[in-house]
């Protein structure tokens, strides 16, 4: 009777000895920037800057010392009802936008149609002063992309998609927007969907090595999509049962049943 009891424990322990070895995560897989000391520091990092792109909403605004001249380059605002009962509703101004078409190209006023697609936001800047100096002297111009937002999915505390309101956002700064990745999401192997001139791109990122930061995908573009990967441990927990310590308890519970009944 011993004997069985000895036997029987034994396969018990080894059982729970492998479960929670392969339930273990080493400090490689989950330390951020594990060689970051050994990286020289960037000196180009506030340099840059998205690109428009096609869908792009613009916010362009003319401004200048006589605003009366200013008037004719810019957009109409509209009115809109901020209360379903239009016989109480005050009104809302909003600003009309400007909508980048596939091509690239948007409508300006007196400007005719100008090719944006591609260019970075200082670029777009300086080709609008260019042609607007023509008629006003010393203008101002404000762009800003109404539209830009990013989605996270998958491991990630809190999915979806985020509205982004300084048109320069990193990959970190987005984990963060979602409280982080959860234990189970793979540092090592983040996916960033992007578009780029109509021509979707799959790429890889290793947040637990620091040189991410150099690459094109330490600076996120409006509509990336990132993903997190599930880990082996939370793959593994699909077929298992995610509540690993319930699990626990209850081999803890037989173990303690059996010393008592074979005692």
């Amino acid at each position: 009777m011993k004997y069985k009891l000895s036997i029987f424990i034994k396969t018990i322990c080894l059982f729970s000895f492998l479960f929670l070895l392969f339930s273990c995560a080493s400090r490689k897989e989950i330390v951020y920037y594990q060689n970051i000391d050994s990286m020289a520091a960037q000196q180009n990092a506030n340099s840059y800057e998205v690109k428009i792109q096609p869908d792009d909403l613009l916010m362009i605004i003319v401004s200048a010392e006589d605003p009366e001249i200013a008037i004719p380059f810019n957009l109409s605002t509209i009115t809109t009802p901020n209360n379903s009962n239009l016989q109480l509703a005050t009104g809302q101004h909003t600003i009309q936008s400007y909508l980048v078409d596939r091509d690239g190209n948007i409508e300006f006023p007196v400007l005719g149609k100008l090719h944006l697609g591609g260019l970075t936001r200082t670029e777009v800047l300086n080709t609008l002063k260019k042609k607007i100096e023509v008629y006003i002297k010393n203008p101002i111009i404000n762009i800003r992309i109404m539209n830009f937002k990013i989605s996270l999915q998958g491991e990630v505390n809190i999915p979806g998609t985020y509205t982004v309101t300084s048109e320069r956002v990193t990959l970190i700064e987005a984990l963060s927007m979602a409280k982080d990745l959860t234990i189970y999401g793979r540092r090592d192997n983040i996916l960033i969907i992007r578009e780029i001139d109509g021509v979707k791109s799959y790429n890889r990122v290793d947040i637990t090595k620091s040189d991410f930061i150099s690459s094109p995908f330490y600076y996120l573009t409006q509509n990336d999509v990132v993903y997190i990967e599930p880990n082996r441990t939370k793959v593994n927990a699909s077929a298992v049962g995610p509540n690993t310590s319930v699990i626990i308890s209850a081999i803890s519970i037989l173990i303690s049943l059996s010393v008592l009944i074979f005692k």
